[in-house]
């Protein structure tokens, strides 16, 4: 028998979690089967169980993945000094992990969204999915605080706000804009960058007015 390659493994478990996700954000975790999973992939039940053991698995994998993606992205940035202002910052990251699944779609709209909220509905009953979340929005928010320490040690940041605060306000900014996009349909992320600077542009005398 030929051995398969492992650029053919890779694709192949390209193709089952991209299904999946085309799944997950058609019709929600518990609304979804492995049998659709199946039909959107175009394989057979063995070529994906090779791969997962089940929804809980895809899933897991899915949201692991992204969040690599961004707290790799966000370390990055960190070790440039000083790294980027934290409005580039963010459209740089957001634009890189939308455009990486800019194929995934429903109905000409982008699906990626949709899937955030998806799995945010799951969270409260899905102890598993709650762990991952967990576990990878913290080494997210510890990538952002990093970025916050440097910014604050270049001066270009005030330094008696804690870098975690920031941190947690950044990541919820984003993570409202994608939910934007879900509601209100696809805007380019130019917009969030605008609207960041805008903030940023308030000097303490005018907040504190």
């Amino acid at each position: 028998m030929a051995r398969v390659s492992q650029a053919h493994l890779d694709a192949r478990r390209r193709q089952i979690l991209d299904a999946a996700a085309l799944c997950f954000a058609r019709n929600g975790f518990h609304a979804t089967s492995m049998q659709d999973v199946l039909k959107e992939a175009d394989l057979s039940a063995g070529a994906v169980y090779r791969y997962f053991s089940g929804k809980e698995e895809l899933i897991a994998a899915i949201v692991s993945e992204v969040l690599g993606e961004v707290r790799a992205a966000f370390e990055a940035a960190a070790r440039q000094s000083p790294p980027p202002s934290p409005d580039q910052l963010v459209v740089t990251v957001l634009s890189r992990t939308l455009a990486l699944r800019e194929s995934l779609t429903l109905d000409g709209a982008p699906a990626f969204p949709r899937l955030v909220v998806q799995v945010w509905s799951e969270v409260p009953r899905n102890d598993e999915l709650a762990a991952v979340l967990r576990e990878g929005y913290g080494s997210v928010r510890a990538a952002w605080g990093r970025i916050v320490e440097a910014y604050q040690e270049a001066g270009t940041m005030r330094s008696d706000i804690p870098p975690d605060h920031v941190a947690r306000t950044m990541i919820a900014a984003v993570l409202g804009f994608i939910a934007q996009q879900s509601l209100f349909g696809p805007a380019p992320v130019e917009i969030l960058r605008d609207g960041l600077r805008a903030l940023m542009s308030i000097s303490d005398a005018e907040s504190q007015a």
